[in-house]
């Protein structure tokens, strides 16, 4: 293309940069193929290192529309799950071969890029198929991802950008974010992060609580819990070194993670039954995501070393979050239809929901993003969602709103039920508590997938977050 002609085009503004190779122009699994662009292949995120990402245009005026990154957690889980399950434009049906457009998907409004990470997540990979990781390195590597993704996409960069996540994205997102708030050169808005894990020691002191109050502890062992695990009106439910609150929090853990109670949603069934710690399925051995609650307590302790030390006979072991089905997703993104229509490398792995070999070796170096969130306010100009379905227990809601509470910001908007319109009558969507640039809002309701659970009210949440409209 001669210089005076891509001058012209440039003018024109028809320079829609996109990277040739990573537009789908076909997508198995549709009825009809959608009137919006979307792109899938691979960002570098380091040397050798691979992230797939899935990136879909917004359904009316992209090129004005915010850009949001989207991060699943785990550590160790896949994006695909919040894009085909979740808030993205087209969702997996149980057959996991149809896909059905989502009239609440989040590119109504903005340009979503959902991006598998850390690599060895999903079909990011690296070369040398090493995958211990750890918080900084995540933080750096989903970093140069983003810059790469604008390298791709120079059309995006001066964009409004905001950075979501869900669960683990709790540490992910706030930790990114200390990164591209030092660039100049990208236009950061905000962070949005969804049952986010913000604390340990906040979310498993609050969980006791959670348990206790929804009815799921009996006064006796509430009272037994108060008086080992408690002193001067200050429990310790995180790390308590008397051996009787041990023994009574075992009995606690028991309950909640390991009784067949579906720690994502409190009142929804246990896909697939009460499940044990592991079964096997054809080849394969199932384990279960250990979660991030109680991890410096004993037995949690020991059952992760004794997880440690599994030999990791990749093709052999599979991890799944308790009480989901993750058959659908598995069964569409392994068809070679699709991964052909996804760009996806020939050196990927197979799909997986999360990755065992990720989570088992992955080092958590932060126990609380105060420093992360205090670091954003302080910069007076970002805007922070923190948002919660009450029936988690995975990261619960009080949790989350004791945190928040704890980073001391000025209180801006009393905490009030925040509302959304269905079938023409308005309904309480949860309660919200706004602060000088941040908010803290519960969806009612709805468990650790917000959008799964609640999707009108989420996108509702969702579209005034990003407008920077009223809760």
């Amino acid at each position: 293309m001669g210089p005076v002609l891509l001058c012209v085009l440039l003018l024109l503004g028809l320079s829609r940069a996109a990277p040739q190779g990573h537009e789908v122009t076909y997508l198995p699994g549709l009825a009809k193929q959608p009137s919006f662009r979307h792109f899938s292949g691979y960002l570098c995120a380091g040397p050798g290192k691979h992230l797939h990402y899935w990136f879909v245009e917004a359904q009316s005026n992209p090129q004005s529309s915010p850009l949001v990154l989207w991060l699943n957690g785990g550590p160790g889980c896949s994006s695909m799950e919040g894009f085909l399950k979740e808030h993205g434009p087209f969702l997996i049906q149980p057959d996991g071969v149809t896909l059905k457009y989502n009239d609440y998907a989040w590119n109504k409004i903005a340009n979503i890029l959902y991006v598998e990470s850390p690599a060895g997540v999903g079909f990011s990979y690296s070369d040398d198929k090493k995958y211990a990781t750890n918080d900084t390195e995540v933080a750096h590597n989903n970093y140069l991802a983003l810059k790469d993704f604008f390298r791709l996409f120079p059309e995006y960069s001066k964009n409004d950008l905001y950075l979501t996540g869900e669960s683990y994205g709790g540490v992910y997102i706030p930790t990114l974010a200390e990164w591209v708030m030092q660039d100049p050169s990208l236009n950061l808005k905000g962070i949005a992060v969804g049952n986010g894990l913000s604390s340990y020691e906040i979310n498993d002191n609050s969980l006791v609580y959670f348990a206790y109050y929804h009815g799921l502890l009996g006064t006796e062992l509430w009272k037994d819990l108060q008086a080992f695990c408690c002193s001067q009106g200050k429990c310790n439910f995180h790390d308590n070194s008397n051996l009787n609150c041990t023994l009574k929090m075992g009995e606690m853990i028991q309950i909640v993670e390991e009784s067949g109670l579906n720690i994502y949603n409190l009142y929804a069934p246990c896909d697939g039954g009460v499940p044990g710690s592991m079964r096997y399925e054809d080849d394969y051995l199932i384990t279960h995501d250990l979660g991030n609650s109680f991890i410096r307590m004993p037995m949690k302790f020991s059952w992760r070393q004794n997880l440690f030390r599994m030999p990791v006979a990749r093709n052999k072991v599979r991890m799944d979050p308790p009480c989901t089905n993750s058959t659908a997703p598995r069964t569409y993104l392994n068809c070679p239809e699709v991964r052909k229509a996804l760009h996806i490398s020939p050196d990927a792995p197979e799909w997986q929901v999360c990755s065992f070999e990720v989570n088992r070796s992955y080092k958590r170096l932060y126990m609380q993003m105060n420093d992360q969130y205090l670091k954003l306010l302080g910069a007076t100009k970002y805007r922070i969602l923190v948002y919660n379905g009450d029936v988690d227990m995975a990261c619960n809601f009080l949790g989350d709103e004791w945190f928040v509470d704890s980073l001391c910001q000025k209180v801006q908007v009393a905490r009030r039920p925040w509302l959304y319109t269905e079938g023409g009558e308005n309904q309480i969507g949860g309660f919200v508590k706004e602060f000088t640039n941040i908010a803290f809002l519960t969806v009612k309701g709805a468990g650790h997938m917000v959008p799964t659970d609640r999707p009108l009210a989420a996108f509702t949440m969702f579209s005034r977050f990003i407008k920077n409209e009223p809760y």
